[in-house]
């Protein structure tokens, strides 16, 4: 396997004074590595701007070095019974199990093994049936996702068959194949399903569908599972013998062979998803050891942060970020650091990748390392497993490339080509230049902790792109705009899927991208309901709770990476406040972000969908034709869409604000490149200027009561 000499991750990507991060480290270096740590500024690595900017934090962490040693991993989803099972040498044998095929990968898938007995597809895909001294198949493969059930016999005598039969819509026949060999010796050891265990590694994986796995002796259960059971859980139910455990995380609430389009929620008919899908290169924790553990001082300032790692001319950087204590803010603004999208697009490999952008940064000493080039380390949401389906897990438990400073989006772009971390550095860097002193809370304090986590800030702003959030996030901002707070809204293509949190392991989050929207992928019919909680994926617009009931504004067209100016619109002089010291109506025609402040992905109000009737525009930006489209939700046909009127006018960034009676307010900007612009001409610009004149108005009001 191509592997990285030196990388790392930690076992949460936010923590509070008293808290603990673990880090853990793989190194093939000779010498000891040597950990330090510092303080992002800035995370744009282009020499145009700033470049990185870091400030030494070795006051909170005193520098350590420590052994290199390599540390493996491997993909693969599979179960593993939790005991052994066992029948004598007089026994009959039967395994059997429901399959759907999804990939041939030219060699054995195994579905169902246990004390060297196999129930497996052959290099060709057909059904098999393997003996400690005997195999048998069916010759035939199986077609790619068409349900069977395969099952294999072995008497006590030796008699060996193979039975492979097709379930539901097909016109193949039943197909069976019969052999003999060595009488069967006793019957020991623990059941695996969807892969081989050997001396405790996982081999030949099965991708597809698998259900109603059993194991019977003599016609009796010796061991079987339901899946259809604890589908929330990581463990696999058994009827009868020992329950499993799932590794590596397969994908539950899946539609099974009984599934027959009568029930979308899985919660109203369990018994209709009674799969699991299995993949070769499912992977969401590392499960390396830890190196090293950072104990957050009482006194440490909250921030972004990275603990920098160097051995023999190798190095690594993992971003963490510090939150002030529970209810005790030091600051008055607390910026919200989108932890939950950050995680889903954790090692997105986009198809667009070329291997020319190493130019760009070898040149910009930008991050060199691209998931494109690495997916063994585990892919995105926004990205396909091996087999064709999306993957519809993440987790930040394994080193994500692209949560790194200097990590270029896009590689060719005439600008900085920056999204999550790094573009939200440019508000970071922002606010350090003009000395505002903020907190930061992440998505995991949010959800855990709800409003309180920041109901005691005077303004609470996010980044660039904070498109991920479960119930518990949304209702958290909302009630926080509500009791008075200052809510403000920095980006574009916000609040839009939802997602869930495993509530065995909270660093592992889902997403089903049902119905529409702007999807990598779609979910399959009938999996549209988050195995995670029960709830209805997709579009929070589609669960009634469409961006524009929060920020005034939503998702309503996407282009390529790069920006235009906005056009002042509103003259109203309540509201020149926000414009003092600009002298143009036009904002924002310059940045490091697709160079302009409007660009790549806009919002914009729509009163039925809930945008106030109060909400003021006080700029706009017009796509340029041809080079932006609308997103699908708002498309009904070739020629029509849901506003019934002209797509050139749906193709707009908002920029809005919004007093509440409550006394809080909304600012939202409509567009994803917005923050680029502050640093540019040394955060001297109309684009700087106005968000101070928003942020300072926010600050000066006090916190909400």
């Amino acid at each position: 396997m191509n592997t990285i000499p030196l990388i790392g991750y930690s076992d949460r990507l936010s923590a509070r004074p008293g808290e603990s991060i673990a880090f853990k480290i793989s190194s093939e270096a000779k010498g000891k590595v040597t950990a330090r740590l510092f303080r992002s500024i800035s995370a744009d690595p282009n020499p145009a701007g700033q470049g990185i900017v870091e400030e030494d934090a070795s006051a909170y962490f005193d520098p350590i070095q420590f052994l290199s040693r390599k540390q493996n991993f491997r993909s693969g989803s599979y179960g593993l019974a939790k005991e052994a099972v066992s029948a004598p040498a007089t026994t009959d044998l039967t395994f059997s199990a429901i399959v759907l095929a999804t990939k041939q990968t030219g060699k054995q898938q195994v579905a169902l093994a246990c004390g060297g007995y196999e129930l497996a597809l052959t290099n060709d895909g057909s059904a098999s049936f393997l003996a400690p001294d005997g195999a048998v198949a069916t010759g035939q493969p199986l077609t790619l996702r068409h349900w069977y059930r395969i099952t294999g016999r072995i008497s006590a005598a030796g008699d060996i068959s193979i039975t492979q039969t097709p379930l539901g819509r097909s016109f193949e026949n039943e197909i069976m194949s019969n052999g003999h060999a060595v009488p069967p010796t006793m019957l020991a050891g623990r059941p695996s399903i969807a892969a081989r265990l050997r001396n405790g590694q996982a081999s030949d994986h099965f991708n597809g569908k698998i259900e109603d796995p059993s194991i019977l002796a003599n016609g009796a259960p010796l061991a079987a599972w339901d899946f259809s059971q604890g589908i929330s859980s990581t463990q696999g139910h058994a009827t009868t013998g020992p329950d499993l455990d799932l590794i590596n995380f397969p994908a539950r609430a899946m539609t099974g062979s009984r599934w027959d389009g009568s029930e979308m929620n899985w919660r109203h008919r369990p018994d209709h998803y009674g799969a699991i899908h299995f993949h070769e290169d499912d992977i969401y924790d590392f499960e390396w050891e830890t190196d090293f553990s950072f104990n957050v001082p009482a006194d440490m300032p909250s921030g972004a942060y990275v603990m920098r790692i160097e051995a023999d001319g190798l190095e690594d950087a993992i971003p963490f970020f510090i939150c002030p204590p529970l209810g005790q803010p030091r600051a008055k603004l607390c910026v919200l650091v989108s932890t939950f999208t950050y995680t889903i697009y954790g090692n997105h490999a986009r198809p667009d990748y070329k291997p020319e952008w190493q130019k760009r940064n070898t040149e910009w000493n930008a991050y060199p390392h691209n998931p494109a080039e690495y997916p063994q380390y585990g892919l995105s949401t926004y990205n396909y497993h091996s087999d064709g389906s999306g993957i519809c897990h993440a987790s930040h438990l394994r080193p994500l490339f692209n949560l790194r400073p200097g990590f270029l989006t896009f590689g060719s772009t005439s600008c900085s080509g920056l999204r999550h971390l790094q573009a939200d550095s440019h508000l970071l860097s922002w606010l350090h230049a003009k000395g505002i002193d903020y907190d930061i809370v992440t998505d995991a304090e949010l959800h855990n902790d709800g409003v309180a986590a920041i109901a005691s800030y005077a303004a609470v702003t996010t980044g660039s792109h904070p498109e991920y959030h479960t119930t518990e996030t949304l209702n958290a901002l909302r009630d926080y705009r509500d009791a008075g707070g200052s809510l403000n809204y920095l980006g574009g293509n916000g609040f839009y899927w939802r997602i869930a949190v495993h509530q065995e392991n909270p660093g592992l989050l889902e997403i089903r991208r049902a119905e529409d929207g702007i999807r990598a992928w779609a979910a399959e019919p009938g999996e549209y309901y988050n195995a995670f909680d029960g709830g209805y994926g997709g579009l929070w617009r589609r669960n009634d709770r469409p961006p524009q009931e929060l920020v005034g504004i939503g998702f309503a067209a996407q282009g390529e990476f790069h920006g235009a100016p906005y056009q002042r619109t509103c003259t109203d002089p309540a509201y020149d406040w926000i414009f003092d010291g600009i002298e143009s109506d036009v904002l924002g025609d310059f940045g490091f972000s697709g160079n302009g402040a409007a660009g790549f992905e806009l919002d914009h109000c729509d009163i039925r969908l809930g945008t106030p009737p109060e909400t003021v525009i006080l700029a706009q930006s017009f796509s340029r034709e041809g080079e932006f489209m609308l997103v699908p939700e708002e498309q009904l046909t070739h020629l029509t869409n849901l506003s019934g009127g002209p797509e050139a006018d749906m193709l707009r960034a908002d920029m809005v604000y919004l007093e509440l009676p409550g006394g809080g307010s909304v600012f939202s900007t409509g567009s994803i490149t917005f923050c680029g612009s502050l640093p540019w001409n040394g955060f001297n610009n109309d684009v700087s200027r106005l968000l101070e004149n928003i942020l300072c108005h926010a600050l000066a009001k006090g916190c909400p009561q």
